[in-house]
């Protein structure tokens, strides 16, 4: 028994001098260093990086600030994506199959960003929650980031084939494909920062 307590001590001091470590690690990091090192977690660090370095000092260095700026970033370029895409529908010559892929991504990008403008706003108002409001806050914004990245998805679906090649598709996939990347690489970071706080909450004993 004696020995079980003298291996959890050895752990806990362990797990303690790391925290430190990170902890220091990350204040001698510059606020662009900051973000490029935390798009590491992403699976388009470059894009990432381009999105982000712009917000540096105004998210600080600070885990949630980098979350909420990257799903805003997603926000104004789903909706930017969403306003191009529905101008496709008065491209002359357009075929039919291609109008109605073109509306029903139309209707996919609506509701893209209708999820991220929730997110935004529910990571907005978490403030200090903490213990099971803060997971409960931050399911609703992971549930909604995911439904937008599969809104997307579905939209390049819609144009899946030979069939719908041409000038259309290029031109939708191109903006869609974008959006797509910016969101997933915010829903890393969205995880990344609840899985963090997760880990740092103290666990109740029974």
């Amino acid at each position: 028994m004696a020995r079980l307590g003298f291996f959890v001590l050895v752990f806990s001091f362990v797990f303690y001098m790391a925290c430190i470590a990170a902890s220091a690690s990350t204040t001698t990091l510059t606020p662009r260093e900051y973000i490029v090192a935390s798009c590491k977690a992403t699976r388009y660090p470059a894009l990432c990086v381009e999105c982000l370095s712009g917000y540096a000092n105004a998210i600080r260095k600070n885990e949630q600030h980098l979350a909420q700026t990257a799903l805003s970033v997603s926000l104004s370029r789903a909706q930017s994506a969403s306003a191009y895409v529905a101008k496709m529908t008065h491209v002359r010559g357009i075929k039919p199959r291609e109008r109605q892929a073109v509306k029903d991504c139309i209707e996919n990008m609506g509701d893209t960003v209708d999820r991220l403008s929730q997110s935004v706003k529910e990571l907005s108002h978490m403030g200090r929650a903490g213990g099971e409001g803060f997971m409960l806050h931050m399911s609703n914004v992971q549930t909604w980031v995911s439904a937008a990245l599969t809104d997307e998805n579905t939209c390049l679906d819609g144009f899946a084939g030979r069939v719908m090649d041409g000038n259309i598709k290029v031109a939708v996939r191109r903006r869609v494909v974008h959006v797509a990347q910016v969101t997933s690489n915010a829903l890393a970071l969205v995880n990344r920062f609840a899985a963090r706080h997760r880990a740092a909450i103290p666990t109740e004993k029974p």
